[in-house]
């Protein structure tokens, strides 16, 4: 009778979940009251607890505690990877099960992955979400902390069906598993610690900052980590695509202003340039100097066909042409001077 309120419990809070809502906090009131409610207990009561725990219990056997509660819940992956279809994942998950059990020591010890067995985590609101159920509202549990509508229904129902510590409870081991759940909560309280203390110190409004991530996360969980970015900012951050047109449009007007304001100097810079240098313009394959040019440079590029009422050739190319003329009269002294000294030898001989 009890499973069957339980199975009837979840079925309604599915098909709330399955309403389409763009507000995902609507119970935004109601979720902070218990928001605040959870930090008064946690901050009088579970946090003193669990850091006594941490400082008292050496780290060898709280790492086994934490090993022994995770190889529990890997027969809860191993049931929601079948209801995914995920069946490699499922044989991957069960053989975990299987070798942390017998050789590690009923999971106190991670042989599994020692043996670089990859290692998942699926729960029925994964499943539920992977099927295509929407997560529905943000809720805020008493004690548990964040979830939606859709998760804490998966919740129920992996408590009711594939936790192996219900068994405790419904074998009438009450005692059992009383100590059994309040060890498992104190663990997962203690690994929380320096996260809990990050988000406080860190976050202006640590109430929103924990939903924002609770539900990132999940859809991230959901998607298997593969979310596109545009999922992340249509369902977490609607109001944020009007100021980025915006920062946008004014960026653009921005650099349009810089531009016309650095029109001017370039173009004087580009004019103080080519007054400077002014380049050899070619036209017709005849080379015509500007007016600054010096008149070396047109003495040696200026050529016959350059203007048409040229008459003489320039003063350098007369100097050349003369050279010959003037090479030849000197040779001609130096034969009549070499023939004089020759004829006064003779006659001093003689």
């Amino acid at each position: 009778m009890k499973k069957l309120k339980s199975v009837l419990l979840i079925a309604v809070l599915v098909g709330l979940s399955g309403c389409a809502t763009t507000n995902k906090d609507p119970l935004e009131g109601v979720n902070r009251g218990i928001y605040k409610f959870n930090d008064v207990v946690d901050q009088y009561a579970m946090k003193p607890v669990a850091k006594a725990y941490k400082a008292v219990t050496p780290s060898p056997v709280r790492t086994g505690i934490s090993n022994f509660f995770s190889n529990l819940g890997t027969l809860t992956t191993v049931v929601n990877d079948l209801l995914q279809l995920k069946f490699a994942q499922a044989f991957t998950d069960a053989g975990r099960f299987v070798i942390n059990t017998t050789f590690g020591i009923a999971g106190f010890i991670d042989v599994a992955s020692k043996d670089n067995i990859p290692k998942h985590q699926e729960d029925f609101g994964q499943t539920l979400g992977y099927w295509g159920v929407g997560s529905g509202p943000y809720l805020v549990l008493p004690i548990l902390g964040p979830s939606t509508v859709r998760d804490a229904g998966g919740l129920a129902f992996d408590t009711v069906t594939s936790d192996p510590i219900t068994y405790l409870h419904n074998t009438g081991q009450i005692r059992a598993h009383n100590q059994v759940r309040f060890v498992q909560f104190l663990d997962k309280r203690t690994q929380l610690l320096d996260a809990k203390d990050l988000v406080d110190d860190a976050s202006i409004d640590p109430y929103a900052f924990m939903r924002d991530a609770y539900l990132q996360r999940r859809a991230s969980q959901v998607q298997d980590g593969l979310v596109p970015s545009e999922l992340l900012q249509d369902e977490f951050e609607p109001e944020d695509d009007e100021p980025a047109k915006a920062t946008s449009a004014e960026q653009a007007v921005v650099a349009d202003t810089v531009v016309l304001q650095s029109d001017a100097p370039i173009e004087d810079n580009a004019v103080a340039l080519t007054s400077q240098a002014q380049p050899v313009a070619v036209e017709d394959n005849a080379v015509t100097p500007e007016p600054n040019t010096p008149d070396v440079a047109a003495d040696i590029t200026e050529t016959p066909a350059a203007t048409e009422s040229q008459e003489a050739l320039p003063p350098l190319l007369d100097q050349v042409s003369e050279q010959p003329a003037v090479e030849e009269e000197h040779v001609a002294n130096v034969v009549a001077g070499v023939d004089e000294t020759l004829l006064t030898l003779e006659a001093q001989e003689k």
